[in-house]
């Protein structure tokens, strides 16, 4: 059960990559999200976001104890578990048009792929950056500091990404 705990919470094996985890541990997000909107309902995409950062509290703890260091570089999911936070004014935006969800495809094909690709690397530059208050926040303790400071930086992203949906 501790290398299925520590395997989901290093991002399905992309956080063992030795350049750049969270980097890659954040494209697995891009996946988490897809599969979020590939519900076709808002509520569902909502529920999934939440459910998937109280289950990264709770597998990054774990993933802390098992590996006997505090934020390990490879656990990332808090990373994956927090792009769908960064997407939340696009696929809210979208419900509120057409009464349900885009396809997951096009937010890999434009006009959306440009929203995907400024979303995620705005979040990497957020999560880099940790600007305030992630810096008090990463320094909760367990999975709450690892997961918490990777959920403000999606707040700030999708703040942000409110520019880009609404201004379009």
């Amino acid at each position: 059960m501790d290398r299925l705990a520590l395997w989901i919470a290093q991002g399905f094996g992309s956080g063992r990559i030795p350049f750049a985890p969270g980097t890659f541990g954040s494209l697995v997000g891009i996946l988490w999200t897809l599969l979020l909107i590939k519900t076709g309902s808002l509520w569902w995409y909502l529920a999934g976001a939440f459910l998937g950062l109280a289950g990264s509290v709770w597998l990054c703890s774990h993933a802390e104890r098992i590996l006997q260091q505090k934020d390990a570089p490879s656990v990332v999911l808090d990373e994956i578990v927090a792009l769908p936070i960064c997407f939340v004014a696009s696929v809210t935006a979208e419900w509120a048009r057409q009464g349900t969800l885009p396809p997951a495809e096009a937010y890999l094909k434009t006009p959306l792929v440009y929203l995907t690709v400024a979303v995620f690397a705005l979040f990497r530059v957020f999560d880099i950056a940790k600007i305030w208050p992630a810096p008090a926040l990463e320094r909760w303790p367990g999975g709450w500091g690892i997961t918490a400071d990777d959920a403000m930086a999606a707040v700030y992203v999708a703040l942000l990404s409110c520019v880009f949906v609404f201004w379009r």
